[in-house]
């Protein structure tokens, strides 16, 4: 088959897939802004497509996303188009829409069998919307518009596909039938093999020294560190946690950036805002053991994983990150929101502990508890691996599913 991907990031989510499909003999194109040049990866061909129009245009503020995402679906419309004209047929389209450059692939290719990786839909209800009093709209109905008025490219996309994938039930489950019906629930895979426990894990420090297994380590990963992942909840609780922890390394990962929710105004950042909160007070005696060590390589990622005691996930009701996944699945004792998305991956005593989003003082709680005891701290790393082991292994779980999946689309009627 010619299969199509999609992706403004490719592979981002389509990692594992497109690879695995050019390995079974399938010839797989991948249309991307992440390119300049034509390239190979993995056996995937890999094409640019440049955004056309790039000076400001005067819409309604409701719709400028909704801008944004035709003015993408226009520039991969034109790849599309040129494509055609070599002789290209795709039988299968799989786009992530989530930026909007599939929205007219359809026009392009009439016959193609089209599947989406359904991350969100947007919802105007609590506690998809104002989950956090602090950082509520100051008029909700008026918001409610334009979250309704964002889902037009999702909208859209449902009149062109035959089919959805979605990494998880609560990210499905807001999707609206009848498309809901057309989703499967297939998780993107953690590779157990590759992320497990490390006895002999370390992690070398920017300002010098290293931390292993025998230092008492808690770690909390954002890709940007922002409220919609509980940053200030976290920070707001660092000094009793500190006070409390007097040799505990407190090592955090991410961006300065925002990924999904507001930026803070005047060009402050949300990481610059909760330091400055906070930093009064910390002793500099304290703060010398908070290292902000911003985005880092996959592989060390890891290795902080593998000497965490005790990992913090806070989020609100939304996508759940891949990093949780993998932090279970190295064996490391999890604190977590109880918030919807959480508990389908976490169970509270079982496979991590689970406290309410807002609370800094539980969250000290727990993580003093599993700090206490190297007991608790095994049982629930055993537990969260077995779970992710049994549940969302690439190779022997989720994998093989999506390709059954990519095969099913295929046999599909346009």
């Amino acid at each position: 088959m010619n299969i199509l991907f999609i992706h403004q990031n490719f592979p981002g989510q389509f990692k594992h897939l497109s690879v695995a499909l050019a390995k079974e003999g399938h010839h797989v194109v991948a249309l991307t802004l992440r390119v300049k040049e034509p390239t190979t990866w993995n056996g995937v061909r890999i094409l640019p497509y440049t955004i056309l129009r790039k000076t400001p245009q005067k819409t309604h503020p409701w719709v400028t996303d909704f801008d944004s995402k035709v003015t993408r679906a226009e520039s991969c419309y034109v790849a599309a188009k040129k494509l055609k004209e070599t002789g290209y047929q795709p039988d299968i389209i799989i786009a992530h829409p989530g930026w909007g450059e599939s929205l007219f692939l359809r026009d392009v290719w009439p016959k193609a069998r089209i599947g989406l990786y359904c991350e969100l839909f947007h919802l105007a209800d609590y506690p998809h919307m104002n989950f956090d009093p602090e950082f509520g709209r100051k008029d909700p109905e008026v918001e409610a518009l334009r979250i309704r008025l964002k889902n037009l490219n999702n909208q859209m996309h449902f009149e062109i596909a035959q089919a959805g994938i979605s990494p998880t039930h609560f990210q499905a489950d807001t999707f609206p039938e009848p498309f809901r019906s057309k989703i499967s629930v297939i998780h993107d895979g953690i590779d157990t093999d590759m992320i497990r426990r490390n006895q002999w894990a370390s992690y070398q420090l920017p300002e010098g020294g290293a931390l292993t297994r025998k230092d008492e380590v808690i770690t909390f990963v954002n890709r940007n560190l922002e409220p919609y992942r509980g940053y200030h909840i976290f920070m707001r609780a660092l000094p009793r946690l500190l006070k409390a922890r007097p040799n505990a390394q407190i090592l955090i990962v991410g961006g300065d950036g925002v990924s999904y929710g507001s930026a803070p105004r005047d060009g402050a950042t949300w990481k610059q805002i909760f330091v400055d909160e906070v930093r009064g007070q910390i002793s500099d005696a304290d703060w010398a053991r908070v290292h902000f060590l911003g985005r880092i390589p996959y592989k060390k990622f890891i290795e902080l994983l593998q000497l965490s005691r005790a990992h913090v996930y806070l989020t609100y009701p939304f996508v759940l990150s891949w990093s949780l996944f993998e932090a279970m699945c190295a064996e490391t004792a999890i604190v977590a929101s109880n918030t919807e998305p959480v508990r389908e991956a976490v169970r509270h005593d079982e496979t991590g502990r689970l406290i309410d989003f807002f609370d800094g003082d539980a969250l000290v709680a727990e993580v003093c508890g599993l700090l206490d005891s190297a007991e608790a701290r095994a049982r629930l790393g055993r537990a969260a691996r077995a779970h992710i082991r049994d549940t969302y292994d690439l190779k022997t779980i989720c994998l093989p599913k999506q390709m059954e999946w990519v095969h099913a689309l295929a046999a599909m009627s346009v």
